[in-house]
């Protein structure tokens, strides 16, 4: 049988769904193996570096974990982001029994996770209670068929994960939306002045994804996203006035520039 690659997102953001997509024909068991290779990427956020230590993936499958070690070592995860030259990084591949995923896991190791912030590198810490990782609740779970070679993709969302403690340190607590990189696209731009530091929000009907543009450049990607027409809403810090663009048309593994956007000051 001719494989075929079907690309999975685990997004970190707010306001999630998880969708997997899985190919089948009648008849067709769902026993044997399947493939599968986990990679990683960013939505950007306003610091120097994020450098992240990860222990392993864990796939739930038949109430059975099955552990993807992580042999990267320390890496920043800025490095890689949608929409660039350098869009994701390989952080584990192996093979596993084809079925129903019930539960995905990502789990870092205690230490060798920092950050970056204004040239000064501090632990990353997580809450307490979290050895076994971050759990995904799926609200649809994917489904391994035999003969399919898979990719999840792990989209680490910085301007959402990263939570300031108010005295100078840091939070690592993400929440997890899931989207099918294959059977999406992407919407890019670049917003100005710099100094409006905007939060940026794609809607479509009541789903609303979230980012911040490039601190350096104003440039920003939302990727992960369904076909139709979505509103962009540009919130930019006190002191600049807020815009929407409409009707922002977003087709199929396509990606559409909106340009440059300059917002005004009030």
């Amino acid at each position: 049988m001719k494989k075929q690659l079907i690309y999975i997102a685990l997004v970190f953001s707010l306001g999630s769904i998880a969708t997997f997509i899985g190919c089948k024909k009648d008849g067709q068991s769902a026993s044997g193996t399947t493939k599968v290779q986990i990679r990683m990427t960013d939505a950007p956020g306003n610091f120097d570096k994020i450098n992240l230590s990860v222990k392993e993936i864990v796939l739930v499958s038949d109430a059975k974990p099955y552990v993807f070690a992580v042999n990267t070592g320390v890496f920043n995860i800025l490095n890689f982001r949608m929409g660039t030259s350098n869009p994701d990084l390989l952080v584990a591949d192996g093979e596993m029994p084809s079925g129903e995923i019930t539960e995905v896991r990502l789990v870092l190791n205690d230490s060798g996770n920092t950050i970056v912030v204004g040239g000064v590198e501090q632990a990353l810490t997580t809450p307490s209670g979290q050895s076994s990782g971050w759990k995904v609740k799926l609200t649809a779970n994917p489904d391994l068929q035999p003969g399919v070679a898979y990719t999840l993709l792990l989209d680490f969302d910085a301007a959402k994960s990263i939570v300031s403690t108010g005295n100078g340190k840091y939070l690592l607590k993400p929440v997890v939306r899931g989207v099918t990189a294959a059977t999406s696209g992407l919407i890019s731009g670049t917003v100005l002045p710099l100094a409006s530091h905007p939060e940026i929000l794609v809607i479509k009907g009541t789903d609303t994804v979230g980012t911040v543009a490039d601190a350096l450049t104003g440039k920003f990607t939302v990727g992960g996203l369904a076909s139709g027409n979505y509103s962009v809403k540009f919130a930019p810090v006190a002191g600049y006035r807020d815009s929407t663009i409409t009707n922002v048309a977003v087709s199929l593994g396509q990606n559409t520039a909106v340009g440059t956007i300059q917002l005004k000051q009030q």
